[in-house]
Protein backbone atom coordinates (compact mmCIF):
# COMPACT_ATOMS: atom_id res chain seq x y z
CA UNK A 1 0.00 0.00 0.00
CA UNK A 2 1.72 0.67 1.84
CA UNK A 3 6.32 6.57 -0.42
CA UNK A 4 8.10 10.11 -1.41
CA UNK A 5 11.14 11.42 -0.15
CA UNK A 6 11.42 14.77 2.30
CA UNK A 7 13.29 17.02 4.10
CA UNK A 8 15.10 20.26 2.94
CA UNK A 9 18.97 20.23 2.48
CA UNK A 10 19.19 20.71 6.52
CA UNK A 11 21.57 17.94 7.69
CA UNK A 12 20.24 15.84 10.71
CA UNK A 13 22.64 18.09 12.89
CA UNK A 14 25.41 15.97 15.07
CA UNK A 15 24.18 17.32 18.06
CA UNK A 16 20.66 15.66 17.60
CA UNK A 17 21.79 12.28 16.34
CA UNK A 18 24.49 12.06 19.33
CA UNK A 19 22.20 10.80 22.05
CA UNK A 20 20.33 8.27 20.05
CA UNK A 21 23.63 7.32 18.11
CA UNK A 22 25.30 6.76 21.81
CA UNK A 23 21.89 4.19 22.89
CA UNK A 24 21.37 2.56 19.70
CA UNK A 25 25.43 1.81 19.76
CA UNK A 26 24.82 0.49 23.49
CA UNK A 27 21.70 -1.62 22.98
CA UNK A 28 22.91 -2.90 19.62
CA UNK A 29 23.52 -6.57 20.26
CA UNK A 30 24.59 -9.29 17.38
CA UNK A 31 21.96 -10.43 15.44
CA UNK A 32 18.70 -9.36 17.07
CA UNK A 33 17.58 -8.33 13.81
CA UNK A 34 17.69 -11.93 12.22
CA UNK A 35 21.18 -10.74 10.67
CA UNK A 36 24.96 -10.07 12.01
CA UNK A 37 23.84 -6.40 12.76
CA UNK A 38 25.78 -3.52 14.81
CA UNK A 39 29.88 -3.12 14.99
CA UNK A 40 32.30 -5.66 14.73
CA UNK A 41 35.82 -5.68 16.66
CA UNK A 42 37.57 -3.96 13.21
CA UNK A 43 34.92 -1.00 13.03
CA UNK A 44 32.90 -2.31 10.41
CA UNK A 45 28.83 -2.39 10.63
CA UNK A 46 26.30 -4.60 8.85
CA UNK A 47 22.51 -3.92 9.37
CA UNK A 48 19.78 -5.04 7.62
CA UNK A 49 16.84 -3.36 5.55
CA UNK A 50 13.33 -4.83 4.33
CA UNK A 51 11.73 -2.37 2.24
CA UNK A 52 8.61 -3.01 -0.76
CA UNK A 53 10.33 -2.21 -3.74
CA UNK A 54 9.44 -4.90 -6.01
CA UNK A 55 8.65 -2.98 -8.83
CA UNK A 56 9.55 0.31 -10.91
CA UNK A 57 10.99 3.07 -9.61
CA UNK A 58 11.97 1.48 -6.01
CA UNK A 59 13.11 -1.34 -7.71
CA UNK A 60 15.93 0.12 -9.11
CA UNK A 61 16.02 3.55 -7.09
CA UNK A 62 16.22 1.65 -3.43
CA UNK A 63 19.41 -0.11 -4.22
CA UNK A 64 21.07 3.09 -6.21
CA UNK A 65 20.47 4.94 -2.61
CA UNK A 66 21.96 1.99 -1.17
CA UNK A 67 25.36 1.74 -2.84
CA UNK A 68 25.59 5.86 -2.58
CA UNK A 69 25.15 5.80 1.07
CA UNK A 70 28.08 2.36 1.19
CA UNK A 71 30.58 4.02 -0.94
CA UNK A 72 30.71 7.09 1.55
CA UNK A 73 30.23 4.81 4.30
CA UNK A 74 32.98 1.83 3.97
CA UNK A 75 32.95 0.66 6.77
CA UNK A 76 29.13 -0.27 6.32
CA UNK A 77 27.36 -2.84 4.58
CA UNK A 78 23.43 -3.09 3.76
CA UNK A 79 21.65 -6.45 3.53
CA UNK A 80 18.75 -5.83 2.01
CA UNK A 81 15.38 -7.48 1.59
CA UNK A 82 12.54 -6.49 -1.01
CA UNK A 83 9.29 -8.32 -0.68
CA UNK A 84 6.36 -7.78 -2.44
CA UNK A 85 3.37 -6.06 -0.41
CA UNK A 86 1.83 -9.41 1.39
CA UNK A 87 4.41 -10.81 1.90
CA UNK A 88 6.18 -8.26 3.31
CA UNK A 89 3.31 -8.25 5.81
CA UNK A 90 3.60 -11.63 6.42
CA UNK A 91 7.38 -12.01 7.27
CA UNK A 92 7.24 -8.99 9.43
CA UNK A 93 3.99 -10.41 11.56
CA UNK A 94 5.90 -13.41 11.88
CA UNK A 95 9.20 -11.33 13.24
CA UNK A 96 8.11 -9.07 14.88
CA UNK A 97 6.22 -12.08 17.10
CA UNK A 98 9.59 -13.48 17.26
CA UNK A 99 10.90 -10.12 18.92
CA UNK A 100 13.09 -9.88 16.05
CA UNK A 101 12.92 -6.81 13.89
CA UNK A 102 15.37 -5.60 11.19
CA UNK A 103 16.98 -2.85 11.81
CA UNK A 104 15.69 -1.06 9.12
CA UNK A 105 11.99 -1.95 8.33
CA UNK A 106 9.23 -0.70 6.04
CA UNK A 107 6.49 0.77 7.93
CA UNK A 108 2.75 2.17 7.15
CA UNK A 109 2.31 3.46 10.65
CA UNK A 110 -0.79 3.18 12.51
CA UNK A 111 -2.20 0.13 14.54
CA UNK A 112 0.42 -1.91 13.21
CA UNK A 113 3.21 0.45 14.51
CA UNK A 114 2.03 0.96 17.77
CA UNK A 115 1.88 -2.79 18.34
CA UNK A 116 5.71 -3.08 17.83
CA UNK A 117 6.32 0.16 19.68
CA UNK A 118 4.09 -1.08 22.64
CA UNK A 119 6.04 -4.45 22.90
CA UNK A 120 9.40 -2.29 23.45
CA UNK A 121 10.63 -3.71 19.63
CA UNK A 122 11.03 -0.10 17.78
CA UNK A 123 13.35 3.02 18.76
CA UNK A 124 11.82 6.31 19.68
CA UNK A 125 13.90 8.83 16.99
CA UNK A 126 11.73 11.86 18.49
CA UNK A 127 14.92 13.44 19.62
CA UNK A 128 17.07 12.84 16.76
CA UNK A 129 15.13 14.34 13.77
CA UNK A 130 15.89 17.95 14.48
CA UNK A 131 14.68 18.41 10.51
CA UNK A 132 11.02 16.99 11.33
CA UNK A 133 9.95 20.84 11.10
CA UNK A 134 10.87 20.77 7.44
CA UNK A 135 8.59 17.49 7.37
CA UNK A 136 4.43 17.89 6.44
CA UNK A 137 2.39 17.30 9.57
CA UNK A 138 0.38 14.76 7.61
CA UNK A 139 3.15 13.30 6.97
CA UNK A 140 4.71 12.60 9.88
CA UNK A 141 0.96 11.43 11.65
CA UNK A 142 1.03 7.99 10.63
CA UNK A 143 4.01 6.93 12.89
CA UNK A 144 3.17 9.64 15.82
CA UNK A 145 1.88 8.40 19.22
CA UNK A 146 1.73 10.21 22.38
CA UNK A 147 3.75 13.21 21.01
CA UNK A 148 6.73 10.70 20.01
CA UNK A 149 7.74 9.80 16.65
CA UNK A 150 9.03 6.51 15.59
CA UNK A 151 9.23 6.35 12.16
CA UNK A 152 10.97 8.87 9.33
CA UNK A 153 8.30 9.33 6.47
CA UNK A 154 9.76 8.89 2.68
CA UNK A 155 6.25 8.95 1.03
CA UNK A 156 2.63 10.41 1.57
CA UNK A 157 -0.72 10.64 -0.65
CA UNK A 158 -3.85 9.44 -1.31
CA UNK A 159 -6.09 6.87 -2.50
CA UNK A 160 -8.73 8.39 -5.49
CA UNK A 161 -9.48 7.09 -8.97
CA UNK A 162 -7.44 6.95 -11.55
CA UNK A 163 -8.99 6.76 -14.88
CA UNK A 164 -8.71 6.43 -18.46
CA UNK A 165 -9.54 9.61 -20.40
CA UNK A 166 -10.09 8.15 -24.02
CA UNK A 167 -12.25 5.28 -22.52
CA UNK A 168 -14.25 7.79 -20.50
CA UNK A 169 -14.81 9.63 -23.56
CA UNK A 170 -15.65 6.66 -25.66
CA UNK A 171 -18.42 6.12 -23.26
CA UNK A 172 -19.92 9.60 -23.53
CA UNK A 173 -18.45 11.10 -20.10
CA UNK A 174 -17.17 14.52 -20.12
CA UNK A 175 -16.15 14.82 -16.70
CA UNK A 176 -15.18 12.78 -13.80
CA UNK A 177 -18.14 12.07 -11.49
CA UNK A 178 -18.47 14.49 -7.86
CA UNK A 179 -21.61 12.01 -6.44
CA UNK A 180 -21.67 8.13 -5.82
CA UNK A 181 -24.87 8.41 -8.08
CA UNK A 182 -22.69 9.64 -10.61
CA UNK A 183 -20.33 6.71 -10.71
CA UNK A 184 -22.93 4.43 -11.05
CA UNK A 185 -24.33 5.83 -13.96
CA UNK A 186 -20.69 6.23 -15.52
CA UNK A 187 -19.99 2.66 -14.92
CA UNK A 188 -23.28 1.90 -16.54
CA UNK A 189 -22.49 4.24 -19.24
CA UNK A 190 -18.77 2.31 -19.67
CA UNK A 191 -20.54 -0.91 -20.34
CA UNK A 192 -22.89 0.09 -22.63
CA UNK A 193 -19.70 1.13 -24.52
CA UNK A 194 -18.32 -2.09 -24.47
CA UNK A 195 -15.67 -0.87 -21.96
CA UNK A 196 -14.60 -2.59 -18.61
CA UNK A 197 -15.52 0.36 -16.07
CA UNK A 198 -12.82 -0.74 -13.10
CA UNK A 199 -9.89 -3.07 -13.01
CA UNK A 200 -9.90 -4.75 -9.29
CA UNK A 201 -7.20 -7.45 -7.47
CA UNK A 202 -9.95 -9.33 -5.49
CA UNK A 203 -7.58 -11.91 -4.45
CA UNK A 204 -4.96 -9.47 -2.51
CA UNK A 205 -8.29 -7.94 -0.79
CA UNK A 206 -6.51 -4.81 0.48
CA UNK A 207 -7.55 -2.90 -2.81
CA UNK A 208 -10.94 -3.84 -1.94
CA UNK A 209 -11.36 -2.12 1.02
CA UNK A 210 -10.42 1.30 -0.15
CA UNK A 211 -13.93 1.11 -1.25
CA UNK A 212 -15.71 -0.03 2.13
CA UNK A 213 -13.37 2.80 3.54
CA UNK A 214 -13.96 5.94 1.59
CA UNK A 215 -18.12 4.92 1.57
CA UNK A 216 -17.90 4.94 5.63
CA UNK A 217 -15.91 8.28 5.67
CA UNK A 218 -18.40 9.33 3.06
CA UNK A 219 -21.77 8.35 4.36
CA UNK A 220 -20.79 8.32 8.70
CA UNK A 221 -18.19 10.63 8.58
CA UNK A 222 -14.65 10.81 9.53
CA UNK A 223 -15.44 11.50 13.27
CA UNK A 224 -17.55 7.95 12.93
CA UNK A 225 -14.45 6.31 11.71
CA UNK A 226 -12.17 7.60 14.72
CA UNK A 227 -14.97 7.20 17.59
CA UNK A 228 -15.15 3.56 16.10
CA UNK A 229 -11.49 2.93 16.66
CA UNK A 230 -12.12 3.76 20.24
CA UNK A 231 -15.57 1.70 21.08
CA UNK A 232 -14.56 -1.14 18.80
CA UNK A 233 -18.00 -0.90 17.28
CA UNK A 234 -18.82 -0.50 13.54
CA UNK A 235 -22.27 -2.23 13.27
CA UNK A 236 -23.90 1.69 13.15
CA UNK A 237 -26.12 2.39 10.60
CA UNK A 238 -23.57 4.82 8.31
CA UNK A 239 -20.81 1.53 8.18
CA UNK A 240 -23.96 -0.64 7.39
CA UNK A 241 -24.92 1.66 4.30
CA UNK A 242 -21.27 2.20 3.01
CA UNK A 243 -21.52 -2.02 2.77
CA UNK A 244 -24.88 -1.13 0.92
CA UNK A 245 -23.83 1.58 -1.10
CA UNK A 246 -20.48 -0.64 -2.16
CA UNK A 247 -22.87 -3.27 -3.41
CA UNK A 248 -24.86 -1.24 -5.77
CA UNK A 249 -21.53 -0.84 -7.44
CA UNK A 250 -21.04 -4.27 -7.17
CA UNK A 251 -24.40 -5.42 -8.41
CA UNK A 252 -23.41 -3.66 -11.46
CA UNK A 253 -20.70 -6.36 -12.14
CA UNK A 254 -18.26 -3.45 -12.80
CA UNK A 255 -14.76 -5.35 -12.44
CA UNK A 256 -12.79 -6.90 -15.03
CA UNK A 257 -13.22 -10.97 -15.90
CA UNK A 258 -11.28 -13.43 -13.43
CA UNK A 259 -10.70 -9.98 -11.14
CA UNK A 260 -11.70 -12.52 -7.78
CA UNK A 261 -8.36 -14.39 -9.05
CA UNK A 262 -6.64 -11.03 -9.68
CA UNK A 263 -3.34 -9.85 -8.26
CA UNK A 264 -2.40 -6.16 -7.95
CA UNK A 265 0.75 -5.56 -10.06
CA UNK A 266 1.20 -9.27 -11.14
CA UNK A 267 0.83 -9.94 -15.04
CA UNK A 268 -2.74 -9.51 -15.97
CA UNK A 269 -3.18 -7.99 -12.77
CA UNK A 270 -5.44 -4.60 -11.46
CA UNK A 271 -2.43 -2.59 -12.61
CA UNK A 272 -1.52 -4.24 -15.78
CA UNK A 273 -5.15 -3.97 -16.91
CA UNK A 274 -5.38 -0.31 -16.29
CA UNK A 275 -2.55 0.38 -17.59
CA UNK A 276 -3.18 -1.39 -20.55
CA UNK A 277 -6.09 0.51 -21.03
CA UNK A 278 -8.16 -2.96 -21.01
CA UNK A 279 -10.15 -0.79 -17.90
CA UNK A 280 -11.28 2.98 -17.49
CA UNK A 281 -10.99 3.43 -13.85
CA UNK A 282 -8.89 2.12 -10.50
CA UNK A 283 -9.12 3.23 -7.13
CA UNK A 284 -5.44 2.69 -5.62
CA UNK A 285 -2.75 5.36 -4.26
CA UNK A 286 -0.45 7.55 -5.26
CA UNK A 287 1.87 4.74 -6.56
CA UNK A 288 -0.90 4.07 -8.97
CA UNK A 289 0.68 5.16 -12.40
CA UNK A 290 4.30 3.92 -11.27
CA UNK A 291 2.84 0.24 -11.19
CA UNK A 292 0.69 0.44 -14.09
CA UNK A 293 3.80 1.69 -16.51
CA UNK A 294 5.51 -1.10 -14.57
CA UNK A 295 2.84 -3.86 -14.75
CA UNK A 296 1.63 -2.75 -18.37
CA UNK A 297 1.57 0.11 -20.21
CA UNK A 298 2.36 3.99 -19.73
CA UNK A 299 -1.05 5.84 -20.60
CA UNK A 300 0.78 9.32 -20.66
CA UNK A 301 -1.74 12.03 -21.17
CA UNK A 302 -5.10 9.39 -21.26
CA UNK A 303 -4.27 9.23 -17.56
CA UNK A 304 -6.47 11.34 -15.20
CA UNK A 305 -7.35 11.74 -11.52
CA UNK A 306 -10.64 12.50 -9.66
CA UNK A 307 -11.37 12.54 -5.35
CA UNK A 308 -13.60 9.72 -4.20
CA UNK A 309 -16.97 11.14 -4.85
CA UNK A 310 -19.39 12.05 -1.89
CA UNK A 311 -22.73 10.16 -1.27
CA UNK A 312 -26.29 12.29 -1.15
CA UNK A 313 -27.06 13.03 2.63
CA UNK A 314 -23.65 11.66 3.31
CA UNK A 315 -21.95 13.53 6.35
CA UNK A 316 -18.71 13.08 5.05
CA UNK A 317 -16.62 15.93 2.65
CA UNK A 318 -14.96 15.77 -0.70
CA UNK A 319 -12.01 17.37 1.19
CA UNK A 320 -11.41 14.40 3.70
CA UNK A 321 -9.13 12.13 2.35
CA UNK A 322 -7.73 8.27 2.92
CA UNK A 323 -4.66 7.14 2.39
CA UNK A 324 -1.07 7.16 3.80
CA UNK A 325 2.51 6.92 2.86
CA UNK A 326 5.60 4.81 3.57
CA UNK A 327 8.24 5.27 6.31
CA UNK A 328 11.14 3.44 7.41
CA UNK A 329 11.41 2.76 11.50
CA UNK A 330 14.47 1.67 13.07
CA UNK A 331 14.30 -1.70 15.64
CA UNK A 332 15.08 -1.16 19.04
CA UNK A 333 18.97 -0.59 19.24
CA UNK A 334 19.43 -0.04 15.36
CA UNK A 335 23.07 0.76 14.74
CA UNK A 336 23.64 4.28 14.69
CA UNK A 337 24.41 3.51 10.86
CA UNK A 338 21.28 2.72 10.12
CA UNK A 339 19.77 6.26 11.42
CA UNK A 340 22.44 7.84 9.16
CA UNK A 341 21.15 5.59 6.24
CA UNK A 342 17.45 7.42 7.21
CA UNK A 343 18.98 10.44 7.46
CA UNK A 344 20.01 10.45 3.80
CA UNK A 345 17.62 8.64 2.21
CA UNK A 346 15.05 11.30 3.32
CA UNK A 347 17.02 14.15 2.81
CA UNK A 348 19.74 13.67 0.06
CA UNK A 349 18.08 11.99 -2.01
CA UNK A 350 14.62 13.98 -2.24
CA UNK A 351 14.82 15.30 -5.28
CA UNK A 352 15.66 11.74 -7.07
CA UNK A 353 12.48 10.06 -5.31
CA UNK A 354 10.61 13.05 -6.66
CA UNK A 355 11.74 12.64 -10.16
CA UNK A 356 11.10 8.93 -10.29
CA UNK A 357 7.29 9.90 -10.34
CA UNK A 358 6.33 7.25 -7.95
CA UNK A 359 6.73 9.24 -4.56
CA UNK A 360 4.83 12.14 -3.40
CA UNK A 361 6.89 14.69 -1.21
CA UNK A 362 6.91 14.71 2.49
CA UNK A 363 8.74 18.10 2.09
CA UNK A 364 6.67 21.92 3.50
CA UNK A 365 6.24 23.32 -0.19
CA UNK A 366 7.69 20.83 -1.93
CA UNK A 367 4.35 19.67 -3.96
CA UNK A 368 5.21 23.24 -5.90
CA UNK A 369 8.06 21.20 -7.58
CA UNK A 370 6.31 18.64 -8.99
CA UNK A 371 5.33 19.12 -12.52
CA UNK A 372 3.33 15.98 -13.77
CA UNK A 373 -0.47 17.31 -13.42
CA UNK A 374 -1.95 14.13 -11.75
CA UNK A 375 1.09 14.52 -9.17
CA UNK A 376 -0.11 17.62 -8.77
CA UNK A 377 -3.75 17.31 -7.94
CA UNK A 378 -2.64 14.55 -5.63
CA UNK A 379 -0.34 16.38 -3.36
CA UNK A 380 -2.25 19.78 -3.76
CA UNK A 381 -5.55 17.28 -2.28
CA UNK A 382 -3.28 16.25 0.85
CA UNK A 383 -2.34 20.25 1.42
CA UNK A 384 -5.74 21.26 1.44
CA UNK A 385 -6.96 18.12 2.64
CA UNK A 386 -9.83 18.83 5.86
CA UNK A 387 -9.38 14.94 7.21
CA UNK A 388 -7.13 12.32 6.88
CA UNK A 389 -7.57 8.41 7.43
CA UNK A 390 -5.32 6.24 7.51
CA UNK A 391 -5.52 3.05 5.67
CA UNK A 392 -7.75 0.56 7.81
CA UNK A 393 -5.48 -2.22 7.99
CA UNK A 394 -2.57 -0.01 8.81
CA UNK A 395 -4.67 2.31 11.37
CA UNK A 396 -6.54 -0.93 13.64
CA UNK A 397 -4.46 -3.55 15.30
CA UNK A 398 -3.49 -6.18 12.67
CA UNK A 399 -6.56 -8.81 13.51
CA UNK A 400 -8.95 -5.82 13.25
CA UNK A 401 -7.41 -4.87 9.80
CA UNK A 402 -7.26 -8.36 8.64
CA UNK A 403 -10.89 -8.66 9.54
CA UNK A 404 -11.54 -5.53 7.66
CA UNK A 405 -10.08 -6.98 4.36
CA UNK A 406 -11.65 -9.92 4.59
CA UNK A 407 -14.94 -8.90 5.24
CA UNK A 408 -15.37 -6.51 2.77
CA UNK A 409 -13.58 -9.04 0.11
CA UNK A 410 -16.49 -11.65 0.85
CA UNK A 411 -18.89 -8.52 0.23
CA UNK A 412 -17.91 -8.27 -2.93
CA UNK A 413 -17.60 -11.68 -3.63
CA UNK A 414 -21.14 -11.85 -2.68
CA UNK A 415 -20.42 -14.27 0.32
CA UNK A 416 -21.62 -11.31 3.34
CA UNK A 417 -23.92 -8.88 3.27
CA UNK A 418 -23.46 -5.26 4.99
CA UNK A 419 -24.95 -5.92 8.15
CA UNK A 420 -22.45 -9.49 8.29
CA UNK A 421 -19.42 -7.36 7.82
CA UNK A 422 -19.86 -4.66 10.35
CA UNK A 423 -20.34 -7.52 12.95
CA UNK A 424 -17.18 -9.38 12.22
CA UNK A 425 -15.11 -6.18 12.05
CA UNK A 426 -16.77 -5.65 15.46
CA UNK A 427 -16.16 -9.03 17.16
CA UNK A 428 -12.45 -8.95 15.44
CA UNK A 429 -11.71 -5.33 17.15
CA UNK A 430 -13.63 -6.40 20.51
CA UNK A 431 -11.33 -9.22 20.80
CA UNK A 432 -8.32 -7.50 19.51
Amino acid sequence: MASTPPSRRSFLALSGLTALSLSLTAACGGGESGSASGPAADGKVTFAWWNIATTEPGKSLFPQISSAFTATHPNTTIKTTSLENEAFKSKLTATTSSGRLPDVFQTWGGGVLRQQVDAGLVEDLTDALGWASDLTPVSLQAYQFEGRTYAVPYDVGMVGFWYNKKLFAKAGITAPPATWAELLEDVTKLKAAGVTPIALAGKEKWPGHYYWAYLAMRVAGLPALQRAATTKDFTGAGFVQAGTRLKELVDLQPFQTGFLGAGYATPGGQAATMGNGKAAMELMGQWGPSVQKDAGADLGADLGFFPFPTVDGGLGRATDVFGGGGGFALRKGAPKEALEFLRFFVLENESKLLASNGYLPVVKGAESRLTDPNRRVVADSLVNATGFQLFLDQAYPPAVGQQVNDSVADLIAGKKTPEQVTKSITEAAKGA
